[in-house]
């Protein structure tokens, strides 16, 4: 009975360590709808874009994507893959406002430039120097022809 509870000890101890090893972290990298970077909750079915994370309104059903650790030093709390950082050391925005036709960055180094990669305007989109800041280097074609000046040559009131 000695060596049975000594075996039972040993095994105990064994449950004890291997719970104790950090676990290796869960890849949370996701696409989301329309090719968006995404966070992949608990479920392992539900991708919310990145954008979503972080913005008090919980998306996962067991709300991960609002989890105090992701969530307490924005951005440096998040993995790096949904993060995007802007031309100005300060500034970031997250990895699906990258290439999203708008300047969130405020200086547009999330739409043009090396560090964006951005394809060119895409067919709902009409290639001009924009007049507002809004803007990169597209304006949405709903845009075009409302009688407001959107491009610097007025080609979206006239070309487009």
């Amino acid at each position: 009975s000695a060596v049975v509870l000594l075996i039972l000890t040993a095994a105990l101890a064994s449950g004890v360590a291997l719970a104790l090893l950090p676990r290796a972290p869960v890849n949370r990298f996701c696409t989301a709808p329309s090719n968006r970077t995404g966070f992949l909750c608990d479920d392992r079915v539900t991708c919310v874009p990145a954008s979503w994370v972080c913005d008090r309104v919980s998306n996962c059903r067991n709300g991960e994507d609002e989890q105090q650790q992701l969530c307490d030093d924005l951005p440096h709390s998040l993995p790096g893959y949904l993060v995007f950082q802007c031309s100005n050391p300060r500034s970031w925005v997250y990895a699906d406002q990258r290439c999203n036709g708008m300047n969130d960055c405020g200086d547009c180094s999330d739409e043009t430039g090396s560090l964006a990669s951005c394809p060119p305007c895409g067919w709902e989109w009409w290639s001009c120097s924009p007049v507002h800041y809004e803007f990169c280097s597209c304006i949405p074609r709903r845009l075009c022809r409302d009688g407001i000046q959107h491009c610097l040559g007025w080609s979206d009131e006239f070309l487009c």
